[in-house]
């Protein structure tokens, strides 16, 4: 049926859905899909995130955009700090729990991969969801999580771009990719994951409704399985992505090859 074909989502963080707005965060939506659900929240100076607990069925991952996170993680609650450009991913089964612990405000992307209901208990929808307090015999060990530090990764150098693999598992990777003006990814679809971007730096043209739309650093751009997609650098010098894909079904091994 026509008009039927997956859209993707184009939207700068400001703009997402609010869930929740006062002083000390926000929290905003911006993609919603059983894949993949991810928010943008602003902590406020010593604000803390949930008690320490675990996910059995899905992932935990953040991308710090502004300011400073510290984690806790393991039965010992140990401390990590996360700095602006950290990229820390948790996965089933970790004690993990999070705040700011800092003077300043941060900022942050948060992807639960897949969805289990997260944002739907945010908006108070469902009662409950696939978070449960910190098992008695401490969880999966803390060396479990993935914790890439701004600069960390593993980096692949091409003629045109280069790519930073920060995280890498079966239901979620993400890759910093930093790319030559005029580089152009050929629109595309995925059949069976979200494909995902963050503009960190540059200016990134995406295609909105098979029209251009040229974006700023801030902006978020989410393709479903089956939905068309594209991006190009326009900005007269590199521009850099943030790019996840929710699972991972092999960008990761086509990325190295």
């Amino acid at each position: 049926m026509a008009g039927t074909e997956p859209r993707g989502t184009l939207l700068a963080v400001e703009t997402g859905r609010t869930i929740s707005d006062r002083p000390e965060r926000t929290v905003r939506e911006l993609s919603r899909q059983p894949l993949i659900d991810v928010t943008w929240s602003r902590f406020g100076p010593g604000e803390r995130g949930p008690d320490p607990h675990v996910h059995h069925e899905h992932v935990d991952a953040f991308y710090v955009v502004e300011g400073e996170l510290l984690f806790g993680l393991g039965p010992d609650v140990e401390p990590v700090s996360a700095p602006s450009g950290t990229f820390v991913l948790v996965p089933p089964d970790v004690i993990h729990t999070f705040r700011n612990d800092s003077q300043g405000t941060a900022r942050y992307l948060n992807f639960h991969a897949p969805s289990t209901g997260f944002i739907a208990n945010l908006q108070g929808e469902i009662p409950s969801w696939d978070s449960f307090d910190a098992p008695a015999d401490g969880g999966r060990p803390p060396a479990d999580a993935v914790v890439t530090p701004p600069g960390g990764g593993e980096r692949l150098e091409r003629a045109d771009r280069t790519l930073t693999i920060l995280a890498e598992h079966p239901l979620l990777s993400a890759i910093d990719i930093a790319f030559d003006d005029g580089f152009t990814v050929d629109p595309h679809t995925h059949d069976d994951e979200v494909d995902s971007l963050f503009v960190l730096e540059g200016a990134v043209e995406f295609l909105v409704a098979g029209e251009p739309v040229s974006t700023g650093p801030g902006t978020w751009a989410s393709a479903p399985p089956g939905a068309e997609h594209r991006f190009r650098n326009v900005s007269g010098a590199r521009a850099r992505l943030l790019n996840v894909h929710a699972p991972e079904v092999g960008f990761v091994a086509r990325s190295r090859g």
